[in-house]
């Protein structure tokens, strides 16, 4: 049996728009939550978003039973939607200048959600140049985790700044 050996190479890492981790404006955060709640998507969804700080998202939702299946639980359609935006948020909140654009996610289902509040928890996980990997859990009304899922995010052509619901100072 070979082992490989790793040498020990340091790498720099270019951090986006030339910003140093933990110096981004808390601007940019009011904008994307902003942002967030023009989306016409969210007009199904009983939500609120909060961007604590870099690579966070924390979103709390009440689910209904017009978000159930026929079986009478949450429908994996709503799942999704709850774990992709804070995944997305928190990844977005490193990008100043772009709005990222899902390109892959795994769901992992853990238990049946109902009626009641759901909290939506997003953590960047890693990369700042050209994809970002973020991950998220859905926290039920007894502080389950209901589902977890991670995403890859890329750089989309879409400037923040073009958004009307992006709204920098306000």
């Amino acid at each position: 049996m070979r082992l490989w050996r790793s040498s020990q190479v340091h790498r720099s890492v270019t951090l986006p728009e030339a910003q140093a981790a933990g110096s981004v404006d808390p601007a940019h955060f009011r904008s994307l939550e902003s942002l967030y709640k023009t989306a016409p998507i969210n007009s199904f969804f009983r939500s609120e978003i909060a961007i604590p700080e870099e690579g966070h998202c924390t979103i709390r939702f009440i689910v209904g039973e017009d978000h159930y299946h026929a079986a009478g639980a949450v429908h994996g359609s709503s799942y999704f939607k709850m774990l992709d935006d804070a995944a997305f948020y928190a990844a977005n909140s490193l990008v100043l200048d772009r709005f990222l654009l899902t390109t892959a996610f795994n769901l992992f289902f853990t238990r049946p959600l109902k009626v009641g509040p759901v909290i939506a928890e997003g953590k960047w996980i890693s990369g700042r140049k050209r994809v970002f990997i973020a991950e998220a859990r859905l926290i039920d009304s007894d502080g389950d985790e209901a589902a977890r899922g991670t995403g890859t995010f890329m750089r989309s052509g879409i400037a923040l700044g073009s958004l009307p619901g992006y709204r920098v100072g306000g």
